[in-house]
């Protein structure tokens, strides 16, 4: 079954100058997909920018206004992390319009699954803030759009960005149709998403967050996976799966202290392409967030299409030299608290 990207030069106009989420991130990864020969077995999805209101869905109107002044008189800064530049409310009304047809193009079976290489990315963006790095939360704008435009009944959302979602968590915790699971080191940025505050509703977990420490690596999250994301996935039955896509659990990665590898990422990847098939008839539509190396970077946006076109891909950064911290105890412990064992 084929396999779409969404991507727009637009994405590369949100300017931030000397800043980890920098346009640089795209460009190196759209040039190697084209050099390794990915981006030429991918079709290229057409989007639009989102309208007001599908924004309006999940944001405030003072929080989309607010934007949109700051662009219109020049940009400046929203907190001590997050950039606005001239064009970056037309870049973020891209970048949730292309998230919204990733997920249109996989729910009418264009492709079967879809990943949005979009910037500036979204999981942070509270309804009614901007806030690390993320301006509007792309993935919540396009999971609103599929319930209220497509009926959607069930949709599973999987975060593996190294930071917590707390805005995509704070969006969808009153809401049942949505079940929502990220995996973040912790504590760290933005301090929230301890597996204690997240409850359970009716025996089913609607929010599953699974903190993890420093330290985790490739056995760690592949356990993660295997244990408490794969069965949760199951119990919940979902009609589409979109994960926000995050890299910044890499060994390198400049802003964590997590020890993922290339080939951890497949493996993760390949667990929820595999969960996708079996639940859902393969319906996967990703979401880009973070990753600052640039070349670990680039080397796990082509796993990921690599996973979701079923052909290899060799690491070529291998393995952290450090030794991994072994969370089996604590998954355990997790697996219990979501009943899971």
């Amino acid at each position: 079954m084929a396999v779409g990207y969404l991507y727009d030069p637009i994405f590369l106009k949100h300017e931030t100058g000397i800043h980890p989420e920098r346009k640089q991130r795209l460009e190196h990864a759209m040039r190697h997909l084209a050099a390794c020969g990915l981006l030429e077995r991918l079709v290229a999805l057409p989007s639009e920018p989102a309208s007001l209101e599908d924004i309006a869905r999940v944001h405030t109107p003072e929080m989309i206004e607010e934007l949109r002044d700051l662009a219109q008189s020049g940009g400046g800064s929203i907190g001590p992390d997050t950039v606005v530049s001239p064009d970056s409310f037309d870049a973020a009304l891209a970048a949730a319009g292309a998230s919204i047809a990733a997920v249109r193009h996989v729910l009418e079976g264009t492709v079967e699954s879809a990943f949005a290489l979009v910037r500036p990315p979204g999981h942070h963006a509270t309804p009614s803030a901007a806030m690390g790095f993320c301006l509007f939360n792309n993935i919540a704008i396009a999971a609103t759009w599929a319930l209220a435009e497509r009926e959607v009944r069930r949709i599973a959302i999987v975060d593996f960005d190294v930071h917590h979602g707390n805005g995509t968590e704070t969006v969808f915790r009153p809401d049942p149709r949505v079940l929502y699971i990220s995996t973040h080191q912790y504590p760290f940025y933005p301090g929230t998403g301890h597996w204690r505050q997240a409850g359970v509703q009716v025996g089913i977990p609607n929010i599953m967050d699974i903190p993890l420490p420093a330290g985790t690596g490739d056995a760690g999250y592949t356990e993660v996976f295997t244990r408490l994301i794969q069965p949760t996935l199951e119990r919940f039955e979902p009609e589409i799966i979109l994960v926000s896509a995050g890299y910044d659990a890499h060994w390198s990665d400049p802003l964590a202290w997590m020890l993922l590898s290339v080939n951890g990422f497949r493996q993760i990847m390949d667990i929820l392409h595999t969960a996708a098939r079996a639940l859902c008839g393969g319906r996967l539509a990703l979401m880009l967030e973070g990753g600052y190396g640039l070349e670990a970077f680039k080397h796990c946006v082509a796993t990921t299409f690599a996973s979701l076109l079923d052909l290899p891909y060799d690491d070529p950064l291998g393995p952290a030299q450090e030794s991994e911290t072994d969370i089996s105890a604590y998954v355990s412990q997790m697996c219990r608290w979501y009943g899971l064992e």
